[in-house]
């Protein structure tokens, strides 16, 4: 895959040298363009991390994907750039659930002009430009994240109230995507994989980050945050299409249909489980 296409993905006009402008829009670009999403999970497809399967899927199809195909792809447009790049081993919630939580999440570390940064497309509803890898608080957009160091090479990720997590922590040394693959697919066909049981789709835009979780799209603000519970297919499959950037024709004849009765009956099951 060559640069020139994964730029032209993501809708990027600008320079692309390995500098501190270049990253900085790279990352925004694709955290809005890339969509999160697990549509392929909720369909019943392998999930791929594969380089060539993931460029197919990414760049060419145009489509999104989970936390470790988001940042796979995310490592291969800075890599092509020319930025030093590791993929590092993380793991969500490890805060409170401990080391099994090691390997459900990756992250990316930028080494660039004697500093660090930490680089993630694979949080839904996670910071839109990458972090300066150092202790305290960070402000984006009017939403503070916090990283913490735990120990020489081990970090934690506050992410800001309200958000769809309350942290992760990775940890620096270097690891390839193919390390991911085992962990990857459990979670991808676990039936008690979250990414299983509930469609997820998430995509920032300027002041807002739009997440659908079965069939309520939910907007975080600074200010708050509002729900609203899609009516229809028509309607569903326009918000796939208009709000989160889902090329339908991808999803397969069937697909939007499918995914539209998989999402009723997830929330069939959330009302019956908030009555008892």
């Amino acid at each position: 895959m060559t640069l020139e296409a994964m730029l032209h993905r993501i809708g990027h006009q600008g320079r692309a040298t390995p500098d501190r402008t270049t990253l900085v829009a790279l990352h925004r670009r694709w955290r809005r363009t890339v969509p999160y999403e697990n549509l392929d999970i909720q369909l019943g497809r392998p999930v791929s991390l594969d380089p060539d399967a993931l460029t197919d899927k990414l760049v060419r199809r145009r489509r999104g994907g989970y936390c470790y195909e988001q940042n796979a792809g995310l490592a291969m447009l800075l890599r092509l750039v020319g930025f030093e790049v590791s993929m590092v081993e993380a793991g969500v919630m490890r805060q409170a659930n401990e080391d099994a939580m090691w390997g459900n999440h990756n992250a990316l570390i930028i080494d660039l002009d004697g500093r660090q940064w930490l680089a993630d497309a694979g949080i839904g509803d996670g910071f839109v430009e990458p972090i300066p890898l150092r202790e305290g608080p960070h402000t984006q957009g009017g939403f503070t994240y916090l990283l913490e160091r735990l120990a020489s090479d081990t970090w934690r990720f506050h992410h800001h109230p309200g958000a769809t997590i309350a942290s992760y922590d990775f940890r620096l040394q270097p690891r390839e995507s193919a390390d991911f693959a085992a962990r990857s697919h459990e979670l991808s066909t676990s039936p008690k994989s979250p990414y299983v049981t509930t469609l997820i789709i998430a995509r920032p835009a300027t002041g807002h980050t739009l997440l659908l979780l079965s069939r309520t799209v939910r907007q975080y603000r600074a200010d708050g945050r509002s729900s609203q519970v899609i009516r229809d297919m028509d309607e569903f499959a326009t918000t796939l299409r208009k709000q989160f950037c889902i090329p339908l024709q991808d999803l397969g004849p069937d697909g939007v249909g499918r995914l539209w009765e998989k999402a009723g009956a997830q929330n069939d099951l959330w009302r019956a489980r908030s009555v008892e």
